[in-house]
């Protein structure tokens, strides 16, 4: 029984210590000239999506629920918001290499098409997340317009991403 009260103690402890230690936070007001929204249309019902289902994850700009000031838990958003910024980040969108921009255009297409996004671990605690039908139609139709915009900007050959070697 020692020894069970020992190892609770010492778990209680480093749950407390790992309370001072928390990742950047993901939060930035500043809209970069690299936005999206800088050089392709976004419609108010379309920033009204990106907002409530994407943007805490695609973007520069994470609003952090209150659970995010509990670690492991801090980790693990971090995790989250890092891996969806590497994927597709609407801040940075037009930093990237044009066919990047074009391919990622492509997977929005094709995550809204297979019902991937947004991920299941979000819609859990964020219900107003959960797309309907006409809002999963609305950013298909303008991702198709943002990849339409890019193809009519640049040549068939900068869309392509080089195969590695």
């Amino acid at each position: 029984m020692k020894i069970i009260k020992k190892i609770l103690w010492v778990l209680l402890a480093a749950f407390i210590i790992i309370q001072f230690f928390h990742p950047a936070k993901n939060q930035s007001t500043e809209i970069l000239s690299t936005d999206i929204s800088k050089n392709f249309p976004v419609p108010e019902d379309v920033k009204i999506i990106l907002a409530k289902a994407c943007n805490d994850c695609h973007s520069n700009n994470t609003v952090y629920p209150w659970y995010n000031n509990i670690q492991p838990v801090a980790w693990w958003l971090n995790n989250h918001v890092i891996d969806g910024k590497r994927h597709l980040n609407f801040s940075e969108f037009t930093s990237f290499r044009v066919a990047r921009q074009y391919k990622r255009m492509n997977d929005c297409i094709e995550t809204m098409k297979k019902n991937e996004m947004p991920l299941d671990s979000y819609t859990w605690i964020h219900k107003n997340a959960i797309l309907t039908d006409a809002e999963k139609q609305t950013i298909y139709n303008w991702c198709n317009t943002v990849r339409d915009s890019i193809k009519a900007r640049y040549p068939a050959d900068s869309l392509v991403i080089p195969k590695k070697k």
